[in-house]
């Protein structure tokens, strides 16, 4: 069965679970075509998303020139089907996030789009994440009549729902797919009742490659990390701020912050105004392998995150049998459970925090050992990419039936 992914930009160093994803599906017998609106520029660490880039077809790669001509060739081959597109689009430009301008781009990436998904013989559309990329392969759908679907991770979806015309991407599209329940109430909030059967549940999943290594025991020395783009919603100035309450009682530790963003610079002035420089290294972008091994060397992960939809890191570490502390944000909870294989926190409290870390550094490494067997067991019954993906390659046969 041949579908198209479709996504704003691909790959993404913070983006490995949608590779997976389709890799996965591919295994399962799918051909699957790759479409992105941008992202054959990008500089990437992980050799599996550099052979991803060469795989991908860019639809803003040749300019704005094309996008005009491709708008033209659709509205003079089919201009019904043209004006019906032009209008949902401009209905879409009402109330939104962004002004109808966008929205009008967001047709023609569409109508860039159709070739390529023509000469592949695409029979259904998947779009990940609920904004931009949604909208296009809704009206991919209106121009063509090809089904789609989409899946919403959060948390940017659930901040602007009404603006983002979610209940309509809904009711237009073929299914729904959230990556865990908490994602699921959500999209229920703004879909009409009639349309609630369309939303399913896929997790997010792990290949075995990632975690089939040989067990290693937690470390001994007070090392933490902490993974994910460097930025407001993953919390990590209140993380520098409760590791310097910890300096202050003359607790050891060494923190890792793995990844980059934009709040990188704001960041290191913090940790150099705390005198953390000693105890706190930002590592950058770096890629899945190297990944693994910060969180191999670390007693636990920890994500102080103020909004999520369901990190995939949070299983990453779990499955690596390291114990994770974290928030009681969105999905979280589902997988992580305390004192079992983690600690959750209230998102917000500096001190709560503080405290949180001073437990994990204080717990004996066979307690973290059994925390971290949990985890893994428990991961691997949910996560597992295979699985979930043989979930959604059924969601996509019923589509396309």
């Amino acid at each position: 069965m041949r579908i198209a992914y479709l996504i704003n930009q691909y790959p993404k160093v913070s983006h490995s679970f949608i590779r997976r994803e389709i890799l996965a599906l591919e295994r399962q017998g799918f051909d699957v075509l790759r479409i992105a609106v941008r992202g054959w520029d990008a500089e990437l660490a992980d050799a599996e998303d550099r052979s991803e880039q060469a795989r991908t077809t860019y639809l803003l790669k040749d300019g704005m020139g094309a996008l005009a001509k491709a708008v033209l060739r659709v509205a003079t081959r089919t201009p019904g089907r043209f004006l019906a597109a032009l209008r949902l689009a401009l209905r879409m430009g009402r109330r939104a996030d962004r002004a109808w301008p966008y929205h009008l781009i967001y047709l023609a990436e569409a109508c860039r789009a159709l070739p390529a998904l023509r000469e592949f013989d695409a029979r259904h559309v998947h779009a990940h994440f609920g904004t931009n990329p949604a909208e296009v392969a809704m009206l991919i759908e209106a121009l063509a009549g090809l089904p789609f679907s989409f899946t919403v991770h959060g948390p940017e979806e659930f901040d602007k729902p009404g603006f983002l015309g979610t209940g309509e991407k809904i009711r237009r599209s073929a299914f729904v797919v959230a990556i865990s329940s908490f994602g699921r109430s959500q999209l229920f909030r703004w879909a009409a009742h009639r349309d609630w059967n369309r939303v399913k549940v896929v997790h997010c999943g792990l290949e075995p490659s990632f975690h089939d290594v040989p067990p290693a025991p937690a470390p001994a020395a007070p090392r933490l990390v902490c993974v994910g783009r460097l930025c407001e919603q993953k919390g990590q100035l209140l993380l520098v701020e409760a590791l310097a309450q910890l300096a202050a009682k003359g607790i050891a530790f060494e923190m890792v912050l793995a990844g980059d963003g934009e709040l990188r610079g704001e960041i290191e002035a913090l940790i150099a105004r705390c005198g953390l420089q000693g105890q706190v290294r930002i590592t950058g972008w770096i890629d899945s392998g190297r990944v693994r091994d910060e969180i191999l060397a670390a007693r636990a992960l920890v994500l102080p995150s103020f909004a999520e939809g369901l990190p995939v890191v949070i299983m990453e570490a779990l499955a690596l049998r390291r114990p994770v502390a974290t928030t009681y944000v969105a999905g979280i909870p589902e997988l992580v459970r305390p004192h079992e294989n983690g600690w959750l926190f209230p998102a917000g409290s500096v001190d709560t925090l503080a405290a949180v870390l001073e437990t994990v550094l204080a717990t004996p490494p066979a307690e973290l050992q059994r925390m971290g067997e949990a985890g893994r067991r428990r991961v691997l019954e949910r996560h597992d990419v295979d699985c979930e993906a043989a979930k959604l390659a059924r969601y996509f046969e019923e589509a396309c039936a």
